[in-house]
Formats: structure tokens, C-alpha cells, sequence
């Protein structure tokens, strides 16, 4: 397995799927709480922490298949966050019987119009480039990241930012992520898997119309954590894992 991971617990098997500028390091207040009830498994994504650079064309809900076969897990819960969380319902519409349950966690969706206020920022971000320490200043400028920035997490995320922006810019041979198609947006309805979405109060507006879209999930409950921003699985640990571990006993 190319993909670097770690097992923590025992019991039915949880997987998680952090975001996009970080690493696995962003549960490490969630796990050891969620590994007293369940086998917790973590993951650096392609590209990010201690697993392999980009190099070609990567599907990542490939990357997470073929991680669940070395693993021999046929069956389990994922949570995702952010593009975890796309990735998490990509997976859950190409692979039905191996998801039982699914939690999306501030999610992106495969084939959602983005606001040009969201645009407009990713691109202001991109522009920076290849200057590292003002690409991760920008980066974490936004206002989905002002609670965080004001908490004692604001050194650990820029850290893991700054590792993320440095591999991105020094080590990735392609940037481009291969989805399944039609894409996610267009098939939810579809979901077979009891699925809870999760979000903060302190968002880009997009995320609400992400949410109203995930209310075509057939089996799909909503929680909303105010005065959480988008890096809810820093500042708002323990309450995740409770919502979690609710969700999975339920």
C-alpha cells in the first residue's frame, strides 16, 4: 500500500478522510476518543503528509478502494472532511455495498457551481504562487478559518498548511483528480448509506446550498455546531466525536 495510514482501536471500522491542506494529523483529537468504541483508520491523501507526491492523473476514490482491500475491510463508516467529504460521497455512490453509514463533514460535492465570492478567493490564493509563506497567508485569511486563527490550533493548521503548500510546489508532478462521472451532485438521491452532514455556524455561504442539495439523501440527518468555522475537527473535537460515535449507536 503506497498510501501511509495508521490503526487505532478495535470494533467496527471508521475511516477517515481529512481535508485538502493538511494531513492526517488534523483527527488527533478526534481518534483517541472515537478508537475506545471503534477501529479507527487514518490516512494521508495522495500527495499530502507521509504518502507519495502526485505524479499522474489520481483518482482518489480509487486511492481509498484499493486502501480498504490491503486493509480487508469490506464494509465500513466513512467521514470526510471537506474534500474528504466529496470524496466520502463519491465513494458511497461508486461503491454502495462497502458504506454503511456515511458522515460528511463541511463537504464539497462533485458538480456544484461554486459563488464567485469562493472563486474569486481560490484564485486570489493560486496567484501567489510559488511563494510559499504568502500562499498559506492568504490561504488562511478567509473568514471560514476565523475561529481557528483566533484559537490555540492557529500554529498547528499554519504548520500543516506550510507542509502541504511546500509538497504541493516542490513534489507534485500533476495536479489534476480524476472524479467519477456523472458527477456526485447529479446522483444523491442515490445514497444508500444512513449519512449525517455536519457543518459550523462561520461558512462560505456555499456550504448551506451544499447542504440543501444533501437533502436529497434518502437517510440523511443534518447537525450544525455554532461558532465553528470550517476546521470544526480542531476547534470542536469532542463534540464531533460524540455526534459521530450518536450517529454510528443509533
Amino acid at each position: 500500500m503506497e498510501l501511509f495510514y495508521e490503526v487505532e482501536g478495535n470494533g467496527v471500522p471508521i475511516v477517515m478522510i481529512h481535508s485538502g491542506g493538511v494531513d492526517s494529523r488534523v483527527w488527533r483529537y478526534m481518534v483517541p476518543g472515537l478508537a475506545k468504541s471503534f477501529k479507527v483508520i487514518t490516512f494521508d491523501g495522495r500527495g499530502t503528509g507521509r504518502s507519495p507526491a502526485m505524479q499522474e492523473p489520481t483518482s482518489l476514490v480509487e486511492d481509498l478502494r484499493k486502501l480498504l482491500e490491503h486493509l480487508g475491510l469490506d464494509l465500513v463508516t466513512l467521514v470526510g472532511h471537506s474534500i474528504g467529504g466529496q470524496v466520502a460521497t463519491d465513494f458511497a455512490l461508486s461503491y454502495p455495498s462497502m458504506v454503511e453509514r456515511l458522515v460528511v463533514i463541511a463537504p464539497s460535492l462533485t458538480g456544484f457551481a461554486y459563488s464567485q465570492e469562493f472563486t474569486k478567493y481560490i484564485a486570489s490564493v493560486n496567484a501567489a504562487a510559488p511563494d510559499i509563506a504568502r500562499l498559506v497567508e492568504l490561504s488562511l485569511a478567509a473568514p471560514i478559518y476565523r475561529a481557528t486563527m483566533a484559537s490555540p490550533h492557529r500554529s498547528f493548521l499554519t504548520e500543516m498548511h506550510n507542509h502541504y503548500m511546500r509538497r504541493v510546489f516542490t513534489e507534485w508532478r500533476s495536479f489534476e483528480v480524476l472524479w467519477p462521472e456523472p458527477p456526485s451532485i447529479e446522483r444523491l438521491e442515490k445514497i444508500a448509506a444512513s449519512t449525517l452532514f455536519i457543518q459550523g455556524t462561520i461558512e462560505w455561504p456555499d456550504m448551506y446550498n451544499i447542504a440543501e442539495h444533501f437533502k436529497r439523501v434518502p437517510a440523511i440527518r443534518f447537525a450544525e455546531i455554532k461558532g465553528a468555522d470550517h476546521m470544526l475537527v480542531l476547534t470542536h473535537a469532542e463534540e464531533l466525536a460524540d455526534s459521530i460515535r450518536q450517529f454510528c449507536y443509533s
